[in-house]
Protein backbone atom coordinates (compact mmCIF):
# COMPACT_ATOMS: atom_id res chain seq x y z
CA UNK A 1 0.00 0.00 0.00
CA UNK A 2 1.35 3.42 -0.98
CA UNK A 3 0.60 6.81 0.51
CA UNK A 4 -0.77 7.89 -2.84
CA UNK A 5 -3.33 5.07 -2.70
CA UNK A 6 -4.71 6.58 0.52
CA UNK A 7 -4.84 10.02 -1.09
CA UNK A 8 -6.82 8.58 -4.01
CA UNK A 9 -9.12 6.66 -1.67
CA UNK A 10 -9.67 9.76 0.49
CA UNK A 11 -10.59 11.86 -2.55
CA UNK A 12 -13.06 9.27 -3.89
CA UNK A 13 -14.60 8.92 -0.42
CA UNK A 14 -14.92 12.70 -0.04
CA UNK A 15 -16.38 13.37 -3.49
CA UNK A 16 -18.36 10.12 -3.81
CA UNK A 17 -17.27 9.72 -7.42
CA UNK A 18 -14.33 8.20 -9.28
CA UNK A 19 -14.67 10.67 -12.15
CA UNK A 20 -14.74 13.70 -9.85
CA UNK A 21 -11.76 12.37 -7.89
CA UNK A 22 -9.83 11.76 -11.12
CA UNK A 23 -10.56 15.31 -12.27
CA UNK A 24 -9.55 16.80 -8.93
CA UNK A 25 -6.29 14.81 -8.85
CA UNK A 26 -5.59 15.27 -12.59
CA UNK A 27 -5.51 11.49 -13.07
CA UNK A 28 -6.98 9.25 -15.72
CA UNK A 29 -10.25 7.81 -14.45
CA UNK A 30 -9.18 4.23 -15.20
CA UNK A 31 -6.10 4.74 -13.03
CA UNK A 32 -8.21 5.84 -10.07
CA UNK A 33 -10.50 2.83 -10.51
CA UNK A 34 -7.52 0.48 -10.71
CA UNK A 35 -5.91 1.90 -7.56
CA UNK A 36 -9.15 1.55 -5.59
CA UNK A 37 -9.58 -2.07 -6.74
CA UNK A 38 -5.96 -2.82 -5.85
CA UNK A 39 -6.46 -1.29 -2.40
CA UNK A 40 -9.59 -3.39 -1.84
CA UNK A 41 -7.71 -6.51 -2.96
CA UNK A 42 -4.82 -5.77 -0.61
CA UNK A 43 -7.15 -5.21 2.34
CA UNK A 44 -9.32 -8.17 1.41
CA UNK A 45 -12.62 -6.31 1.50
CA UNK A 46 -14.79 -3.97 -0.59
CA UNK A 47 -14.69 -0.38 0.63
CA UNK A 48 -17.61 1.13 -1.27
CA UNK A 49 -21.19 0.52 -2.27
CA UNK A 50 -21.26 1.16 -6.01
CA UNK A 51 -24.42 2.52 -7.61
CA UNK A 52 -25.55 4.76 -10.46
CA UNK A 53 -25.18 7.86 -8.31
CA UNK A 54 -21.57 7.16 -7.45
CA UNK A 55 -19.55 5.59 -4.64
CA UNK A 56 -20.69 5.39 -1.02
CA UNK A 57 -18.48 4.13 1.79
CA UNK A 58 -19.48 0.88 3.50
CA UNK A 59 -18.58 0.03 7.11
CA UNK A 60 -15.01 -1.03 6.25
CA UNK A 61 -14.58 2.04 4.04
CA UNK A 62 -15.64 4.40 6.82
CA UNK A 63 -13.11 2.77 9.13
CA UNK A 64 -10.34 3.13 6.55
CA UNK A 65 -11.32 6.77 6.09
CA UNK A 66 -10.62 7.37 9.79
CA UNK A 67 -7.18 5.74 9.47
CA UNK A 68 -6.39 7.57 6.24
CA UNK A 69 -7.29 10.95 7.74
CA UNK A 70 -4.89 10.35 10.62
CA UNK A 71 -2.10 9.13 8.34
CA UNK A 72 -2.47 11.94 5.80
CA UNK A 73 -2.70 14.54 8.56
CA UNK A 74 0.51 13.27 10.15
CA UNK A 75 2.19 13.31 6.75
CA UNK A 76 1.11 16.90 6.11
CA UNK A 77 2.28 17.90 9.59
CA UNK A 78 5.67 16.32 8.94
CA UNK A 79 5.96 18.07 5.59
CA UNK A 80 5.01 21.45 7.06
CA UNK A 81 7.39 21.01 10.00
CA UNK A 82 10.43 20.44 7.80
CA UNK A 83 9.52 23.00 5.14
CA UNK A 84 8.03 25.89 7.04
CA UNK A 85 9.86 29.18 7.09
CA UNK A 86 10.17 31.52 10.04
CA UNK A 87 7.91 34.02 8.25
CA UNK A 88 4.19 33.11 8.52
CA UNK A 89 2.84 32.26 5.08
CA UNK A 90 0.52 29.90 3.21
CA UNK A 91 -3.19 29.26 3.72
CA UNK A 92 -4.77 29.47 7.17
CA UNK A 93 -8.33 28.06 7.16
CA UNK A 94 -10.37 29.47 10.04
CA UNK A 95 -14.00 28.86 10.97
CA UNK A 96 -16.21 31.22 12.94
CA UNK A 97 -19.69 31.62 14.32
CA UNK A 98 -21.28 34.53 12.50
CA UNK A 99 -22.17 36.82 15.41
CA UNK A 100 -18.74 37.64 16.88
CA UNK A 101 -18.85 41.42 16.62
CA UNK A 102 -15.21 42.03 17.60
CA UNK A 103 -13.72 39.46 15.23
CA UNK A 104 -13.19 41.78 12.20
CA UNK A 105 -10.74 43.89 14.23
CA UNK A 106 -8.74 40.81 15.19
CA UNK A 107 -8.62 39.48 11.63
CA UNK A 108 -7.74 42.90 10.23
CA UNK A 109 -4.86 43.17 12.68
CA UNK A 110 -3.54 39.75 11.71
CA UNK A 111 -3.78 40.34 7.96
CA UNK A 112 -2.02 43.68 8.38
CA UNK A 113 0.88 42.10 10.24
CA UNK A 114 1.20 39.01 8.03
CA UNK A 115 0.28 39.85 4.42
CA UNK A 116 1.91 36.62 3.15
CA UNK A 117 -0.79 34.53 4.85
CA UNK A 118 -3.87 33.70 2.80
CA UNK A 119 -6.61 33.77 5.45
CA UNK A 120 -9.60 31.62 4.48
CA UNK A 121 -12.80 32.12 6.52
CA UNK A 122 -15.84 29.89 6.86
CA UNK A 123 -18.98 30.68 8.87
CA UNK A 124 -20.98 27.99 10.63
CA UNK A 125 -22.44 26.79 13.92
CA UNK A 126 -20.29 25.53 16.78
CA UNK A 127 -21.01 21.81 16.40
CA UNK A 128 -20.19 21.73 12.69
CA UNK A 129 -17.06 23.87 13.05
CA UNK A 130 -15.79 21.63 15.85
CA UNK A 131 -16.17 18.58 13.62
CA UNK A 132 -14.32 20.28 10.78
CA UNK A 133 -11.44 21.11 13.11
CA UNK A 134 -11.37 17.49 14.29
CA UNK A 135 -11.38 16.32 10.65
CA UNK A 136 -8.54 18.81 9.93
CA UNK A 137 -10.67 20.53 7.30
CA UNK A 138 -10.10 23.75 9.29
CA UNK A 139 -6.90 24.81 11.05
CA UNK A 140 -8.94 26.33 13.84
CA UNK A 141 -12.27 28.00 14.64
CA UNK A 142 -13.92 30.61 16.83
CA UNK A 143 -16.84 28.85 18.53
CA UNK A 144 -19.08 29.04 21.58
CA UNK A 145 -17.27 27.48 24.52
CA UNK A 146 -16.26 25.74 26.55
CA UNK A 147 -15.48 22.74 24.35
CA UNK A 148 -14.88 19.42 26.07
CA UNK A 149 -12.89 17.10 23.81
CA UNK A 150 -9.61 15.28 24.43
CA UNK A 151 -8.15 16.32 21.05
CA UNK A 152 -9.06 20.01 21.33
CA UNK A 153 -6.95 22.85 22.66
CA UNK A 154 -8.86 26.07 23.34
CA UNK A 155 -8.14 29.69 24.18
CA UNK A 156 -10.77 32.06 25.53
CA UNK A 157 -11.16 35.08 23.24
CA UNK A 158 -14.33 37.04 24.04
CA UNK A 159 -16.92 37.12 26.82
CA UNK A 160 -20.48 37.87 25.67
CA UNK A 161 -23.92 38.52 27.15
CA UNK A 162 -26.82 36.79 25.43
CA UNK A 163 -30.10 38.70 25.05
CA UNK A 164 -33.56 38.04 23.73
CA UNK A 165 -34.22 40.16 20.63
CA UNK A 166 -37.78 41.23 19.85
CA UNK A 167 -39.61 43.78 17.73
CA UNK A 168 -41.80 44.85 20.63
CA UNK A 169 -40.48 46.82 23.61
CA UNK A 170 -42.46 44.57 25.94
CA UNK A 171 -41.44 41.00 26.67
CA UNK A 172 -42.52 38.25 29.06
CA UNK A 173 -41.63 34.60 29.49
CA UNK A 174 -44.97 33.73 27.88
CA UNK A 175 -43.65 35.13 24.60
CA UNK A 176 -41.24 32.17 24.41
CA UNK A 177 -44.22 29.83 24.10
CA UNK A 178 -46.51 32.17 22.21
CA UNK A 179 -44.25 33.41 19.44
CA UNK A 180 -42.05 31.72 16.83
CA UNK A 181 -38.38 31.30 17.70
CA UNK A 182 -36.00 32.34 14.93
CA UNK A 183 -32.79 30.38 15.49
CA UNK A 184 -29.65 29.12 13.86
CA UNK A 185 -29.61 25.44 12.95
CA UNK A 186 -28.93 22.70 15.50
CA UNK A 187 -25.37 22.87 16.76
CA UNK A 188 -25.48 26.59 17.58
CA UNK A 189 -24.19 27.32 21.10
CA UNK A 190 -26.69 30.15 21.67
CA UNK A 191 -29.56 27.89 20.70
CA UNK A 192 -28.34 25.18 23.06
CA UNK A 193 -28.38 27.60 25.98
CA UNK A 194 -31.89 28.76 25.13
CA UNK A 195 -33.17 25.20 24.82
CA UNK A 196 -31.53 24.22 28.13
CA UNK A 197 -33.28 27.10 29.90
CA UNK A 198 -36.61 26.33 28.24
CA UNK A 199 -36.39 22.68 29.28
CA UNK A 200 -35.68 23.67 32.88
CA UNK A 201 -38.52 26.21 32.86
CA UNK A 202 -40.94 23.75 31.24
CA UNK A 203 -41.48 25.97 28.20
CA UNK A 204 -42.47 24.59 24.80
CA UNK A 205 -42.09 26.91 21.78
CA UNK A 206 -45.07 27.42 19.49
CA UNK A 207 -42.82 27.15 16.46
CA UNK A 208 -39.10 27.04 15.68
CA UNK A 209 -37.86 28.49 12.39
CA UNK A 210 -34.27 27.71 11.41
CA UNK A 211 -32.11 30.14 9.44
CA UNK A 212 -28.54 30.07 8.20
CA UNK A 213 -27.49 33.71 8.48
CA UNK A 214 -27.58 36.56 10.96
CA UNK A 215 -29.25 38.92 8.47
CA UNK A 216 -32.22 36.62 7.85
CA UNK A 217 -32.77 36.08 11.57
CA UNK A 218 -32.68 39.81 12.36
CA UNK A 219 -34.81 40.55 9.30
CA UNK A 220 -37.40 38.11 10.61
CA UNK A 221 -37.44 39.77 14.03
CA UNK A 222 -37.82 43.25 12.50
CA UNK A 223 -40.67 41.95 10.35
CA UNK A 224 -42.43 40.68 13.49
CA UNK A 225 -42.20 37.01 12.55
CA UNK A 226 -40.74 35.99 15.90
CA UNK A 227 -38.00 36.45 18.50
CA UNK A 228 -34.43 35.23 18.81
CA UNK A 229 -31.42 34.99 21.14
CA UNK A 230 -28.08 36.59 20.19
CA UNK A 231 -25.02 38.24 21.77
CA UNK A 232 -25.75 41.81 22.87
CA UNK A 233 -22.69 43.17 21.03
CA UNK A 234 -23.97 41.89 17.67
CA UNK A 235 -27.31 43.73 17.84
CA UNK A 236 -26.87 46.70 20.20
CA UNK A 237 -26.32 49.09 17.26
CA UNK A 238 -29.77 48.21 15.87
CA UNK A 239 -31.56 49.40 19.02
CA UNK A 240 -30.79 53.05 18.28
CA UNK A 241 -33.39 53.13 15.51
CA UNK A 242 -35.98 51.42 17.70
CA UNK A 243 -36.41 48.60 15.17
CA UNK A 244 -35.59 45.96 17.77
CA UNK A 245 -35.51 45.72 21.57
CA UNK A 246 -33.26 43.68 23.85
CA UNK A 247 -34.25 41.77 26.99
CA UNK A 248 -32.10 39.97 29.53
CA UNK A 249 -31.72 36.18 29.51
CA UNK A 250 -32.02 34.47 32.93
CA UNK A 251 -28.90 33.40 34.78
CA UNK A 252 -26.86 31.22 34.40
CA UNK A 253 -27.66 31.02 30.67
CA UNK A 254 -26.92 34.69 30.04
CA UNK A 255 -23.12 34.53 29.89
CA UNK A 256 -21.29 32.92 26.98
CA UNK A 257 -17.62 32.64 26.00
CA UNK A 258 -16.16 32.59 22.52
CA UNK A 259 -13.09 30.36 22.33
CA UNK A 260 -10.59 29.61 19.60
CA UNK A 261 -10.06 25.89 19.10
CA UNK A 262 -7.48 23.78 17.28
CA UNK A 263 -6.39 20.15 17.32
CA UNK A 264 -3.72 19.82 19.99
CA UNK A 265 -1.95 16.95 18.16
CA UNK A 266 -1.21 18.97 15.00
CA UNK A 267 2.12 20.71 14.45
CA UNK A 268 2.12 24.29 15.73
CA UNK A 269 3.41 26.09 12.63
CA UNK A 270 4.78 29.63 12.68
CA UNK A 271 1.61 30.71 10.88
CA UNK A 272 -0.67 29.29 13.56
CA UNK A 273 1.58 30.55 16.36
CA UNK A 274 1.41 34.07 14.95
CA UNK A 275 -2.39 33.80 14.83
CA UNK A 276 -2.51 32.69 18.48
CA UNK A 277 -0.20 35.58 19.37
CA UNK A 278 -2.60 38.01 17.67
CA UNK A 279 -5.49 36.58 19.72
CA UNK A 280 -3.46 37.11 22.90
CA UNK A 281 -2.73 40.71 21.90
CA UNK A 282 -6.43 41.30 21.20
CA UNK A 283 -7.39 39.97 24.64
CA UNK A 284 -4.78 42.16 26.32
CA UNK A 285 -6.21 45.26 24.62
CA UNK A 286 -9.82 44.60 25.64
Amino acid sequence: MELNDLKIFHMVATLGSVSKAASELSYVQSNVTARIKLLEKELGTPLFYRNKRGMTLNTEGRRLLEFSRDILTKFEDMHRFFHQTSLPSGVLAIGMVETINALPDLLSSYCGQYPQVDLSLKAGVTEHLLQEVLDVELDGAFVTGPIKHSLIEQVQVFHEELVFVTKSSSFTVDDISGKALLLYKKGCGYRERLESWMKLAGLIPRKVMEFGTFDTIIGGVIAGIGITILPRSSVIHLTESGRIHLHRVPEPYREVDTVFIRRKDTVLTSTMQSFLDTISQQRANV
